[in-house]
């Protein structure tokens, strides 16, 4: 039985660093042994960097290296389902970025893979939201569901944060960008975390920075149950730097600064019965919880939270805003 994950990583991205080569240095079930860059000197460079033994041009070159066990995926939106797809085949598990695909229909057709590489294999693929791998998510949805709230009534979340480089691969349709796909991703699973079931898409608002591109987006959500979600999302607009979570109940209020990276600063406070208290979460990294988490699924076969089935819902989703607010679906 394997004691270690032997990952490759494609694309030598700004986010790889934070989200997989430091949680690794401190988990000896880890190891990251490639990278693969289609500008070699890019690849090298950054392999230097960090300590990384094998460079090569080719991605596919990662994906049936034998030597290796899992890819990692942090390439543009409009790369993820080709290359999952291309990793399961080679029997490779997969840890993809989100958004997991362009829309739910390519979502739909990684998901049917991986249910057929999980029965044959026991391939895992795992969606990168590291935020739900963190105890201070565990503790949201706990305190949500709990009835300490009393009933659910309404949900908002947000993530705006600016990103002036008009240039980044995140304002370009044809890779898959916008403000829903890139910071709303996540705004929308933190919703449906926090709600306890999948939404309808009621209404959505953009602004755009192109005819098919939006820097920023809200929407309104409607649970089956009857209570509601605002989601807003912006990667420029007058709210610079908004990042939180509010779930509101009939006998109390559960509001958190900056679920998505507690490990920088964030707290809890819950009102309820008359009181008030605040919950400082562990500053652990949100990444380290998630490359934790992926290890079990591998070497110990525990479930997944962020598993595929999870990630069609989410895109979905998306889909739905994007149809909502009168523009294309991302790759239609």
């Amino acid at each position: 039985m394997a004691t270690t994950v032997r990952f490759g990583v494609l694309g030598a991205a700004r986010i790889a660093p934070a989200a997989l080569l430091r949680p690794a240095a401190s988990n000896p079930e880890v190891t990251v042994d490639a990278v693969a860059a289609r500008d070699l000197g890019r690849a090298t460079d950054f392999a230097t960097r960090h300590k990384i033994a094998k460079v090569v041009a080719g991605y596919q070159d990662i994906v049936s290296d034998p030597a290796l066990d899992a890819v990692y995926i942090p390439l543009p939106n409009s790369l993820h389902a080709e290359w999952t797809l291309a990793a399961l085949a080679a029997g490779k598990h997969v840890l993809c970025e989100k958004p997991f695909t362009s829309n739910a229909d390519e979502a739909e057709r990684v998901a049917s893979a991986a249910r057929r590489g999980a029965e044959r294999s026991g391939l895992v693929v795992m969606e990168a939201f590291h935020y739900r791998h963190h105890p201070l998510a565990h503790r949201m949805r706990e305190i949500a569901a709990s009835g300490e709230l009393g009933r659910l009534r309404h949900i908002e979340t947000w993530l705006c944060a600016p990103i002036p480089n008009k240039s980044d691969i995140r304002y370009q349709y044809e890779l898959a960008g916008g403000a829903m796909m890139d910071m709303g991703s996540y705004v929308v699973h933190m919703a449906r975390m926090l709600g306890g079931e999948e939404p309808a898409v009621v209404s959505a608002r953009a602004k755009l920075h192109s005819p098919d591109v939006d820097r920023a987006m809200s929407a309104q959500l409607q649970f089956p149950r009857g209570h509601t979600a605002s989601v807003h999302c912006s990667m420029w607009s007058s709210s610079l730097l908004h990042l939180s979570a509010r779930a509101v109940g009939d006998a109390g209020e559960l509001r958190v600064f900056n679920p998505i990276g507690p490990q920088y600063t964030s707290w809890l406070t819950v009102r309820s019965g008359g009181g008030r208290r605040i919950e400082i979460p562990s500053r652990r990294p949100t990444y380290a919880y998630q490359l934790d988490r992926f290890c079990d699924a591998v070497l110990r076969g525990q479930p997944t939270l962020t598993g595929p089935d999870d990630a069609v819902a989410n895109m979905t989703v998306l889909d739905a805003v994007y149809r909502a607010a009168n523009m294309r679906v991302r790759g239609a």
